[in-house]
C-alpha cells in the first residue's frame, strides 16, 4: 500500500512538474513576443526622433535579451525532450549578461550627457574579468561534457 502511494505521488508530482515546464515555456515564448515588439518600437522610435545613435543603444541592450531568452528557450526544449538541464546555459546567460554590459556601458557614455569622467574603468576592468573567468568556466564545464560518453549522466 505504501509502495502504491509513493507512485502515485512521484506520477502526480512529475505531471506537475511538467505542467510547470509548459507554463514556462510559454512565459519564455510570451516575454520573447514582448521584447521583440519593444526592440520594433525602440527602433521606430530612434528613427522618428533622428536620434539613431541612442535608439542603436536601446535597441542593442534589447537583442541581449533577446538572445537570453533564446538560450532559456533552447534549455526548456532540451528539458521537455530529455528530461536534463545542462549548467552550461547558466554560464552562457552570464557570459551574454556580460557581453551586454561591456558594450553597452562605452556607448552609453559616448551617447548620452555623461562625461569620460563618469566611466568607471576599474567597474568596467572587473566585468571584463568576470567574463574571462566564465568563459573559462564554460570552456571547461563544456570540455567536460563533451569527454562523457554518450547516454552517461551529467
Amino acid at each position: 500500500m505504501i509502495d502504491t502511494f509513493e507512485t502515485k505521488l512521484v506520477k502526480a508530482l512529475k505531471l506537475f512538474n511538467r505542467g510547470l515546464h509548459v507554463l514556462l515555456a510559454i512565459a519564455l515564448g510570451i516575454a520573447s513576443l514582448m521584447v521583440m515588439w519593444e526592440f520594433s518600437a525602440a527602433v521606430v522610435q530612434a528613427v522618428h526622433q533622428n536620434n539613431l545613435a541612442h535608439g542603436f543603444l536601446q535597441a542593442l541592450g534589447t537583442l541581449f535579451i533577446v538572445w537570453t531568452l533564446s538560450s532559456l528557450i533552447s534549455a526548456e526544449i532540451n528539458y521537455v525532450q530529455g528530461g536534463v538541464f545542462h549548467l552550461v546555459v547558466f554560464i552562457e546567460v552570464a557570459i551574454i549578461t556580460l557581453l551586454r554590459q561591456l558594450i553597452v556601458e562605452p556607448v552609453q557614455v559616448a551617447t548620452t550627457d555623461m562625461h569620460l569622467n563618469d566611466f568607471n574603468i576599474a567597474h568596467y576592468g572587473l566585468v571584463l574579468a568576470a567574463l574571462l573567468i566564465v568563459g573559462i568556466l564554460h570552456k571547461l564545464i563544456s570540455s567536460s561534457d563533451a569527454a562523457k560518453k554518450p547516454g552517461e549522466p551529467v
